[in-house]
């Protein structure tokens, strides 16, 4: 009989986290929540107090070190489970790192990029060739992966989220303030621009990078949408983008089972 698997998403702001009955993707979800990271210490005591001990447990930290330490503090405080992080590599579970040097890549976007493919493969039809993707994630931060039908990654920007454009704006211009708007296609009032400006920035390098790889792989790419700001973004965006909110948690439930079999 399969254990728990606790699979973690240590990001620059939250840390989320998922309980599924197995290692696997598609098992069934049997607990999830997420705390900022300055609650981190809360997590044994409080949500995870009465969750099943997990057989083992991946995730991935783009929050440096010392979060990461506060959080495997955590684990085995409440947890008889050794603590494992993806680290990005050469390649693993379908993804073939194209980065110039591959460990640099961020553990997140890697992650993200195979659950992304698994995804995509298994929504295929039948004799349906694997389609080239463009993969979002927004966040505190905002990346727009490329990948071809093959798996490579062929690369990806990396643009500011909502929040650091906004206090950018307000750090460097006088009068402006941090706004509370919304997303109009002319915006009247400073409020409605700056929110729209933003949005509308973001979603033209998502367009442009889709542009990218159509033009690259002469094949119209499968999209998704990761990231908890991704309904912001999802509304505005031109052509069909699939808003997957587990898409790292999924991309976890990939390699865990890959590397459980190799």
């Amino acid at each position: 009989m399969s254990s728990p698997f606790l699979a973690i998403d240590i990001g620059n702001t939250r840390i989320k986290w998922a309980l599924y009955d197995s290692a696997s993707p598609g098992a069934a979800l049997q607990a999830q929540g997420a705390e900022f990271l300055d609650h981190i210490e809360r997590l044994a005591d409080g949500p995870w107090a009465d969750l099943p001990s997990p057989g083992s447990m991946l995730g991935c930290v783009v929050a440096g070190d010392a979060v990461r330490r506060r959080a495997e503090e955590q684990i085995v405080e409440r947890f008889d489970c050794t603590p494992r992080w993806v680290m990005s590599s050469a390649g693993e579970a379908g993804i073939v790192n194209g980065y110039d040097h591959p460990t640099r890549l961020g553990a997140d976007r890697f992650v993200a990029m195979i659950g992304a493919r698994h995804r995509m493969l298994a929504a295929a039809r039948p004799g349906q060739a694997p389609r080239p993707m463009v993969v979002v994630l927004i966040g505190t931060a905002v990346t727009v992966e490329a990948i071809d039908a093959d798996g490579k990654f062929l690369g990806g920007l990396i643009l500011p989220g909502h929040g650091i454009m906004l206090r950018a704006l307000e750090s460097g211009t006088a009068g402006l303030h941090v706004p509370t708007g919304e997303v109009r296609e002319f915006p009247t009032n400073t409020s409605d621009a700056l929110t729209s400006g933003g949005t509308y920035a973001i979603a033209g390098a998502v367009e442009r990078m889709v542009q990218h790889v159509r033009s690259h792989c002469g094949v119209e790419p499968a999209c998704y949408m990761t990231g908890g700001a991704g309904w912001k973004m999802a509304p505005v965006m031109n052509g069909h983008f699939e808003l997957v909110e587990s898409l790292i948690m999924d991309g976890l439930l990939v390699i865990a089972r890959e590397r459980a079999s190799n």
